[in-house]
């Protein structure tokens, strides 16, 4: 999929301010603050109904006015994706169709309209356009809490399995509902009810995970030894919130019962998933350097929309945010020449064109816009 027309209104410095981008590889160039940065953030909350760099109430609003608004315009295709395309190969473009989706929200509530017609959940719209997105904050992927973790693995399923939001969401809800009862004191027979939906949304939940997680393994460690060698990652290990290996779910919330009621919370299941990544020589994730932390999550993230792209038959929007000072210029050519390889549309942002894409904009692979003033305009 690519994103043909980005448009944004009252979004943090610009009034109104539009992009159309290219298929392949775009620059956006711009000095700090100038709001590069927010150009990708508008396509994070169409794709994610949030910024990476926080909830729309936290600043995305212009200041003085009541809401942001977002529009975008895409082609996707559902064309088998082959592991060898170029960014450039336009076989399949014919059977492309073209999409649209906007938003509005104020950081309180939210309408939006997905291909003419309004919705109801912002799923439906997060489901639609497929965004991997890079960004300073990406390291704590590996060395942060276990939430964005379950956040990666939930997305990758989200955007291949039609069925796993319903899942996840049964399970969301019968996760606060024992919560509920635990913190009232209700008696046994309540939390068995909830006992067994739990389990019963809980364990085809952690199977899938379990599989997501080995299939993106595959990926993630050929991918590290192209993209970044010296951090020789070795696997990925799932962790599913349980002793699944001694316990089916329901055992372990019936054995957990008294603890989660002195706790008033549910201390076992998928909700307290996650997943360890293992390396050749360096000890764990705890001994990573920032740095190694920013590669191997980038190795993950790219494992991811390769993924996404080989299950759906469409490559998702790649957005990396200040490549050129996140990494250094060997990893950002490696990079560079991985996703060229790939018919991937690609959006990074820099303070100024990096070097290792000088050539790239001479031999035409590269689109550069720049922003200021609050304006985003093409080179």
């Amino acid at each position: 999929m690519w994103v043909e027309r980005l448009q944004l209104g009252e979004f943090r410095r610009f009034q109104n301010a539009g992009i159309e981008p290219a298929p392949g590889l775009n620059l956006i160039t711009g000095r700090n603050g100038a709001g590069k940065t927010s150009v990708l953030e508008a396509l994070h909350v169409m794709a994610y109904g949030r910024s990476f760099r926080g909830r729309v109430r936290d600043g995305l609003i212009r200041d003085g006015k009541e809401a942001i608004e977002v529009f975008v315009q895409w082609r996707e295709s559902r064309q088998p994706v082959s592991d060898s395309a170029c960014a450039d190969d336009a076989e399949g473009a014919d059977a492309s169709i073209s999409r649209k989706a906007g938003i509005r929200h104020t950081g309180q509530a939210w309408t939006g309209k997905l291909d003419g017609m309004p919705v109801t959940h912002l799923g439906e719209l997060c489901a639609a356009l497929a965004v991997v997105t890079f960004e300073p904050g990406s390291h704590a992927l590996v060395n942060g809490g276990g939430e964005p973790r379950r956040r990666f693995l939930d997305w990758g399923l989200f955007h291949v399995e039609q069925d796993f939001l319903s899942l996840s969401r049964r399970y969301a809800r019968a996760l606060k509902q024992r919560n509920a009862l635990l913190k009232s004191g209700a008696g046994a027979s309540m939390l068995d009810v909830w006992d067994r939906e739990l389990a019963e949304a809980g364990e085809p939940l952690t199977r899938r995970r379990q599989v997501y997680v080995e299939r993106i393994q595959t990926r993630a460690v050929a991918l590290a030894a192209t993209l970044a060698p010296s951090l020789g990652l070795r696997d990925m290990d799932f962790v599913p919130g349980w002793r699944r290996h001694e316990m089916s779910l329901a055992d372990a919330l019936l054995l957990a019962r008294d603890r989660d009621r002195q706790m008033g919370h549910t201390s076992v299941g998928p909700h307290r998933a996650d997943w360890n990544v293992g390396f050749q020589v360096i000890p764990g994730r705890d001994a990573l350097s920032r740095g190694q932390a920013k590669l191997t999550a980038l190795a993950c993230l790219m494992a991811q929309a390769e993924d996404c792209a080989l299950q759906r038959g469409d490559w998702p929007v790649i957005a990396l945010d200040d490549l050129a000072s996140e990494l250094d210029r060997e990893h950002q050519q490696r990079v560079l020449a991985w996703l060229c390889a790939h018919p991937a549309q690609v959006f990074v942002t820099a303070t100024e064109l990096p070097q290792s894409m000088l050539e790239m904009e001479r031999e035409g692979q590269l689109q550069v816009f720049h922003v200021e003033h609050g304006s985003v305009d093409r080179r």
